[in-house]
């Protein structure tokens, strides 16, 4: 990664004359990120939206086409071509909560807002210098700098049944975003978090050493883990049409709840992205820097493997977006293959180049926005395919790819921001397994879908919004997962050396020790202020495996405020 962090400082030094204005991103579980959807949704033939595959989002690129869709929506676009039509289309589009959700993103991005902004004014500003804004504690903007600050603090009690510990998490922090000269981006998001999950989370986490989406951790009381989170990145624009990041946080590639391909599910990590989008095309480059699977004694310099990513996407037309992807993840020691630095061959050729040491793998993604109340999308992600065994040898070992397939559905059933979406993701065994070091994970948990390998799952979600202040949240996932059994690997744990293995064939989904589970939340939440939330939620977990005796049963009630963060999940 030296090679990397050498090139980004001389791009910092050298560039900032020639860069073009830079945003920063959505923080990870923002509220905006599904009303973002909505819309792409709604307007159908909008083509930027639809590069929303790659996720986190850009503010300045979502809050001008909504400030496009709400000029049309009052009648100040009309120079455009069919504005009549569309001006007629999105009054039946928008739902007054659409509008108040509307508004709340232009606050909460005001840095790249045009239109008059009197109403983001707070009544009143605290101590007169804080909260001017109705969304940001401290907020700073002159002709050459902008600067937001705003706290971050989430605490949550909860009562598990059958288990006479307390279920808490406590976490508190600060997140702040600028620009300098509107060239240079940064951001930043630290919290300080102390956390007793339920039962079967601490199982997972005595199981994989490593506490779900974060790092480094330490024990904490009994049962409890301590740890802090720390993200940033700086940006900015090589040209009009390149945007760089360099920072340490997390990635998502896909349109799902779950990506087949990088999910933000797991650890942070270093990395550099440089995005091209021109015509309607848009392609990344992801280069990181990752932690291969370790067990921690004591004070340790951990080693490292490195990835990189290419993703292609197309606007064939203004409603279907598909997506070219490929990845590779390599061990070399302490080093960065620069091979792996070009930004166009394929990393199929440059793996057979090195002498295929590494796990290269490909895939593609869609997704299809219908009639303006519909989404379908999938992804098809393929790591070792031989077609003579798929059509001779159907359960061969070296069959390896995934599967997924969802739909969106908004304003169901014809209620007003009543959404619905349904996802099944199926993944074969041994798929993103190769040996210790080039597997597909990063600090002890997946790069991917957190179940690893061998399973089906299924994930049904229901979003309301009955009043502009009130969220109401339903999921419930289901799925089939084959365990190792008797020493035998049967390519569910993609940690294990694929070499391994009992044998060649035999290998179905799910096969081996059959695990199921069943994962049920149901949440309330009330924004009593800008992005300070009231949570009351209700969890249910069953999970058992095949001739094992009893099931492990979760039934956890949680209530708590949360501010300026995301809401902690238990969703496995």
């Amino acid at each position: 990664m030296q090679i990397i962090k050498s090139l980004l400082n001389l791009f910092i030094f050298i560039l900032p004359g020639f860069a073009m204005a830079q945003s920063t991103y959505l923080n990870q579980g923002s509220k905006d990120y599904h009303f973002v959807e909505r819309i792409e949704i709604k307007q159908q033939t909008n083509t930027h939206l639809n590069f929303s595959t790659l996720k986190p989002f850009n503010r300045k690129a979502i809050v001008r086409e909504v400030e496009f869709l709400d000029s049309a929506r009052l009648g100040y676009a009309d120079s455009i071509a069919g504005i009549d039509k569309y001006k007629e289309l999105t009054s039946l589009w928008l739902t007054p909560i659409d509008e108040y959700n509307m508004q709340s993103l232009l606050m909460n991005n005001s840095e790249w807002v045009t239109v008059p902004k009197e109403n983001f004014n707070s009544k009143k500003a605290l101590l007169r210098s804080f909260y001017k804004t109705k969304t940001n504690f401290l907020e700073v903007n002159t002709k050459d700098f902008f600067l937001v600050v705003n706290p971050v603090l989430q605490i949550h009690q909860a009562i598990e049944s059958g288990y006479d510990q307390a279920i808490f998490l406590n976490s508190r922090g600060i997140t702040a975003r600028g620009m300098i000269a509107k060239k240079i981006g940064f951001s930043t998001f630290i919290t300080d978090n102390q956390e007793r999950g339920p039962q079967f989370f601490q199982q997972q986490v005595s199981k994989f050493n490593a506490v779900a989406g974060v790092g480094f951790y330490k024990p904490f009381k009994t049962n409890g883990v301590d740890y802090f989170d720390a993200r940033g990145s700086i940006n900015f624009n090589v040209t009009k049409y390149i945007d760089v990041q360099f920072g340490h946080d997390k990635n998502f590639i896909g349109n799902g709840y779950r990506s087949l391909f990088l999910s933000d599910w797991g650890n942070s990590y270093l990395f550099a992205k440089l995005n091209t989008k021109i015509w309607k095309l848009n392609y990344q480059n992801l280069f990181m820097e990752l932690t291969p699977q370790f067990k921690k004694a004591g004070d340790m310099l951990l080693p490292r493997k490195y990835a990189a990513i290419h993703h292609l996407s197309m606007n064939v037309t203004k409603w279907l977006n598909i997506g070219v992807f490929e990845g590779v993840v390599f061990g070399r020691k302490d080093h960065f293959d620069f091979q792996y630095l070009n930004p166009i061959i394929f990393y199929r050729h440059i793996e057979g180049s090195v002498g295929s040491p590494d796990n290269a793998m490909a895939g593609l993604d869609f997704k299809a926005n219908i009639a303006h109340r519909a989404q379908v999308y999938g992804q098809f992600l393929l790591d070792e395919f031989v077609l003579s065994k798929i059509r001779n040898r159907p359960t061969s070992w070296v069959n390896k790819f995934g599967l997924q397939a969802g739909i969106k559905y908004i304003d169901a059933f014809g209620v007003k921001n009543l959404d619905v979406q349904v996802e099944t993701n199926r993944v074969r065994p041994f798929t993103y397994s190769r040996d210790s070091i080039t597997n597909y994970t990063h600090y002890n948990q997946p790069l991917a879908h957190p179940l690893g390998a061998n399973f089906q799952e299924f994930i049904g979600i229901i979003r309301y919004q009955p009043f502009p202040k009130w969220y109401v949240y339903a999921q419930a996932i289901y799925f089939n997962q084959g365990l190792d059994s008797a020493n035998k690997n049967f390519g569910g744990n993609i940690f294990k050396d694929y070499r391994t293995r009992s044998g060649d064939d035999g290998f179905e989904v799910a096969g081996g020790r059959k695990a199921t589970g069943l994962n049920g939340l149901l949440q309330v939440s009330y924004e009593w202020k800008e992005n300070l939330f009231f949570d009351v939620s209700m969890l249910y977990r069953n999970y058992k495996i095949q001739n094992v005796a009893g099931q492990s049963n979760t039934t956890m009630v949680t209530a708590g405020i949360r501010i300026n963060m995301f809401k902690r999940n238990y969703d496995f």
